[in-house]
């Protein structure tokens, strides 16, 4: 395992915009572990409660879901350098990134790209987030 000194992840500074909208143009990492995350959506919540129509909550169990699986990899969500979000109705972006930024500290924010499409794999899910972690 490599120390916590050996660990790097640098933050290249972004634009306001890319500030305001939760993300960095790039982050460097050097001496860590990478973890890729599969994609995961919130339509449904661990008890199997589900959330049709509801974004909030759905963002809500995306960010509980991928910060359960960091957890077990001995991460956390400000471990994540790179996001990809597929979201059925660009008319919640805007949501979204609000949402997003309140999961970052200190605006260490991940690379990202926020993508419209037609369906996810369930018609109710609104949207998947899929990320790759850098752990030290």
């Amino acid at each position: 395992f490599l120390s916590e000194e050996m660990t790097m992840k640098e933050y290249l500074p972004g634009s306001e915009r890319q500030r305001s909208r939760g993300y960095s143009p790039a982050v460097v990492t050097t001496g860590s572990r990478t973890v890729y995350l599969a994609g995961h959506g919130g339509y449904s919540d661990e008890s199997g409660k589900t959330y049709p129509g509801d974004f909030d909550a759905q963002v809500r169990i995306c960010f509980e879901r991928i910060r359960a699986v960091l957890g077990r990899a001995g991460g956390t969500l400000d471990d994540i350098v790179s996001m990809t979000v597929f979201i059925v109705d660009m008319k919640n972006g805007d949501r979204f990134t609000e949402l997003r930024r309140s999961n970052f500290s200190g605006g260490h924010y991940p690379g990202s790209a926020l993508i419209g499409i037609k369906e996810l794999a369930h018609p109710e899910m609104m949207l998947e987030i899929q990320a790759i972690a850098v752990i030290h």
